[in-house]
């Protein structure tokens, strides 16, 4: 027999023995024989049937015949009349799942004891005839069910309403039949009878929303005692508020003065979890935060682990949208960096970061380093992304915050938390300018002992890029040409590749690299020599010092012309002949993604209805297939893509959204739709645009979409002329116009003859934000500084009333559509002044720098000053003009 689980004292050893080790399945299946013994022992079978219950649950597969010997002779103990034994019979006939013809021996034993007048028996014989049996029994044993749930036992009645939730999902009608019974349960002093009724309860309604809002209220007037089942409403209340944000008023949010009462219950479950509903809320204010943020930096200083966890798990997500809200909490979290459980210091330490200002980075990062070495991977993934976040919100910390990153990157770690670190170095470098030259040499000693090839490959990749840009490139040829001796053949050809780059932008080392590239020519790897044979075609001559030709650096630094699945595909299908592979009879337009494959994702089309895991960024996904279509192709270089505006509702016949692509002089409507209805096929798709509150704007070409068949999205475009260098804009109507097929469902052939219909769509609106592009600036005073006050333009507007001062902030950073800098989109709390920084460029690449200084007055009345500074008068003058008719 197994020895019983022994623990040798913690001053000795902290080893445990488990009591399963080394079992059998054969050797267990013997023991099993005991059940048939005519005078029963319990103590041992209890034993063989832990032991069955044991091989069960570690995945152990018996046979059919196994599984039915076990079970006939398990149904021989129901003759003993031991308890503990029979709550082991029960177990084991769970964990077996009997199958139907064998479910009827047991059925006359289990409503039996579901009879019994001892209350352990009934309720544990409610749980395993609910789990083995199938519809028609139930049909039969509903009535004892019914009267389960109304017991006098708690016991008894929560096996009976658990029973019931798993019911509900094979056998739904019957179930619903009892809201009666459960709704009595509701109100049972029982604090887990109340707990089960309401979930039983909510399942029941969840389909049935203006029921789920009745249930809620019903409840919320405090006939909840339980404190489990307290925050389960809670979590019902928020749903419900969710679902009515749309309806709601500013202010006048339903049940939030519910959720700010269950912050002053007296059990800590239900304070935390209303705490975590406010701050969950949709366009949650400071004023709905403040009495949640309270609550939650008490639980800061609280002696239980799991709620000083939970406490600031809670605050760190409230600081991704709210951080200046976080910040009277500082001082409490910066006593849990030290704290002994490291999951606790370490959201305390990333939640600092998040909130934070300038003056604390060097003293969060020294307390920092004394714990890193002590928490698991997963939690260093979080700092190094809350440090990196720091460092884009401060860029002149960035010496500090880099050497941190290059010190961690030399410690031990698994691939995620290095590529993390990595892809972190890799932003700041492309973010902030003077970070560039000591990142890649951090780069460069980390692939000196980097253990991931793909890491390799992607700084090998990232320093062809940028190391040539640099001062002085020539550093970096020694790390590159370490790799081809010291690497394996991937990396290698990857260094290759690298080599080449070099030589190609920097000419003075054009005859090193030649060198280089000439011993490659030796490598082990056919890979290798073929790329270094390649390079050294391409780049050409004897390897002196000329400039590159200008087709040599497209071809090692241009994108490729045809998307890289389309390559793919062809490739696959070219049969080997004498005719070439033509790269020219690669499809360029992008395909479209089936709807099939996307549900788990959405079940709109995205702006460009290609995978997500496309090789091309979504700019260059976009200039690709507009230049691809001959109407488009003169355009011009794009400025900008809109993100898509959805122009249906959810769930609609046809799900249309579109994007606004603007060039120079036109702008062009891309229209991606999808066909919901699996009996039609679309054909001849066009979208018809009413331009009559667009006087600016003339259509000038458009493109149908041929075919549109279900679940396969498809794109029509339409391109409007403009004056040149004006921000026009207009009101589009838009108008679905198509021919619809039937499709007979059994062969999926639609019919010869269609029908012309159409369909209306939402209006689509050009803004002036169309025309600005996006485009941090980091350092926003020198930028400020340095474009000069020659094109400065500065005037004071009247904003009204507003509800808040971050109204009105917002409203005008999305009426601009400018990036806000250096963190200034975010109010201090209640604050009466602020100043927003914006920055961005204008269509003609005209740098623009906003400067916006707000207050507000006891009348809730907004004054706004705005200095706007660019590289052209008449733009200053432009975005002057946006706010005023704004």
């Amino acid at each position: 027999m197994a020895q019983p689980l022994v623990k040798k004292d913690d001053d000795r050893d902290d080893e445990e023995y488990s009591p399963f080790l080394g079992i059998e399945k054969g050797a267990v299946l013997q023991e099993a024989r005991v059940f048939n013994d005519p005078q029963l022992d319990s103590r041992r079978c209890s034993q063989v049937i832990t032991k069955l219950l044991y091989l069960l649950n570690q995945g152990e597969t018996f046979t059919k015949v196994e599984a039915t010997e076990v079970f006939f002779s398990v149904t021989k103990l129901f003759q003993s009349r031991d308890i503990g034994l029979r709550r082991m019979v029960y177990l084991i006939i769970k964990e077996l799942s009997p199958s139907a013809d064998e479910v009827i021996i047991v059925t006359s034993s289990l409503m039996k004891d579901m009879n019994s007048k001892t209350d352990m028996y009934r309720a544990n014989a409610i749980r395993v005839l609910c789990r083995i049996t199938d519809g028609t029994l139930l049909t039969q044993i509903e009535r004892y069910l019914k009267q389960a749930i109304v017991d006098k036992n708690p016991v008894v009645a929560s096996a009976a309403l658990v029973s019931g939730i798993h019911l509900l999902q094979t056998n739904p009608e019957i179930v619903k039949r009892w809201s009666n019974e459960v709704q009595e349960a509701v109100q049972s002093r029982a604090a887990l009878v109340q707990f089960h009724a309401l979930a039983l309860l909510h399942q029941i309604r969840q389909n049935d929303r203006l029921a789920v809002s009745k249930l809620v209220t019903s409840l919320t007037r405090g006939t909840v005692r339980s404190p489990l089942a307290q925050c389960l409403l809670i979590r019902y209340t928020s749903q419900v508020i969710r679902e009515s944000a749309g309806n709601a008023q500013m202010g006048d949010r339903p049940f939030y003065d519910y959720l700010e009462g269950c912050l002053r219950h007296k059990a800590e479950m239900v304070i935390f979890e209303a705490a975590r509903a406010i701050t969950e809320l949709h366009g949650v204010t400071t004023r709905e935060l403040t009495p949640a943020i309270t609550v939650l930096q008490l639980f800061l200083s609280s002696s239980k682990p799991v709620l000083r966890f939970a406490a600031v798990r809670t605050l760190n997500k409230v600081a991704m949208t709210h951080p200046m809200a976080v910040t009277n909490c500082n001082i409490d979290m910066e006593s849990l960096i030290s704290d002994q459980n490291r999951s606790i210091a370490t959201l305390a330490i990333t939640t600092l970061l998040k909130t934070g200002n300038e003056s604390s980075v060097d003293r969060l990062m020294k307390q920092i380093t004394n714990f890193m070495s002590d928490i698991a991977d997963e939690f260093k993934i979080v700092v190094v992304e809350a440090i990196r976040s720091l460092c884009l919100k401060f860029p002149l910390k960035y010496r500090a915050l880099m050497n941190f990153l290059s010190n961690i990157l030399r410690e031990e770690g698994g691939f995620e938390y290095k590529k993390a670190i990595v892809d972190s170095i890799v932003i700041l470098i492309r973010d902030i300018p003077d970070a560039k030259e000591s990142g890649l040499l951090h780069l460069c000693e980390f692939i000196e002992d980097c253990e991931f090839t793909y890491l390799s490959t992607q700084i090998l990749h990232f320093l062809g890029i940028e190391g040539p840009k640099t001062s002085d490139p020539s550093k970096y040829i020694r790390y590159i040409y370490n790799r081809v001796h010291l690497e394996n053949a991937t990396v290698r050809a990857s260094a290759v590749s690298t080599l080449a780059k070099f030589g190609a932008l920097v000419d003075s080392l054009k005859p090193r690299v030649f060198i280089l590239l000439r011993r490659c020519l030796f490598d082990s790897d056919d890979e290798v020599r073929d790329r270094a044979t390649l390079y050294l075609n391409t780049l050409g001559g004897d390897g002196s010092v000329v400039e590159t030709d200008s087709d040599v650096k497209d071809f090692l630094f241009g994108s490729l012309d045809v998307p890289l699945v389309n390559l793919e595909t062809s490739l696959k299908n070219y049969e080997a002949s004498e005719e070439p592979f033509d790269i020219n009879s690669v499809p360029k337009e992008i395909k479209s993604q089936p709807l099939a494959e996307k549900k788990a994702q959405s079940k709109k089309p995205t702006g460009l209805g290609v995978t997500p895991s496309a090789p091309v960024s979504t700019v260059d996904a976009y200039e690709k297939l507009l230049s691809s279509i001959p109407e488009f192709s003169n355009f011009g270089k794009l400025f900008k893509s809109s993100a898509p505006v959805e122009l249906t509702e959810p769930e609609t016949e046809y799900a249309v959204n579109v994007v606004k692509h603007i060039f120079d002089s036109h702008v062009v409507f891309q229209y991606n739709c999808t066909n919901t209805i699996p009996e039609q096929l679309l054909e001849n798709v066009i979208v018809a645009v009413d331009a009559s509150e667009a006087e600016e704007f003339s259509e000038v070409a458009s493109k149908p979409l041929a075919s549109l068949p279900y679940d396969t999205p498809g794109q029509t475009f339409l391109a409007f002329e403009r004056p040149e260098g004006v921000p026009a804009v207009g009101k589009f109507s838009n108008t679905l116009r198509f021919i619809v097929k039937e499709v007979d469902p059994t062969t999926g052939e639609a019919e010869e003859d269609g029908v012309e219909d159409e369909y209306q769509l939402e209006d689509l609106e050009v803004v002036p934000a169309d025309y600005i592009l996006k485009v941090p600036v980091f350092n926003f005073r020198n930028a400020w500084e340095s474009m000069g006050p020659d094109f400065e333009r500065i005037d004071e507007y009247g904003l009204g009333q507003r509800e808040s001062l971050t109204e009105a902030v917002n409203t005008v950073i999305n009426l601009l559509g400018l990036q806000p800098c250096e963190g200034t989109e975010v109010l201090a709390s209640n604050s009466r002044s602020h100043t927003c920084l914006l920055s961005g460029v204008y269509i003609g690449n005209v740098k623009v720098l906003v400067r916006l200084s707000f207050g507000i007055d006891s009348s809730r009345e907004v004054a706004m000053k705005l200095a706007v500074r660019s590289e052209d008068e008449a733009v200053s003058d432009a975005i002057h003009e946006i706010v005023g008719s704004g």
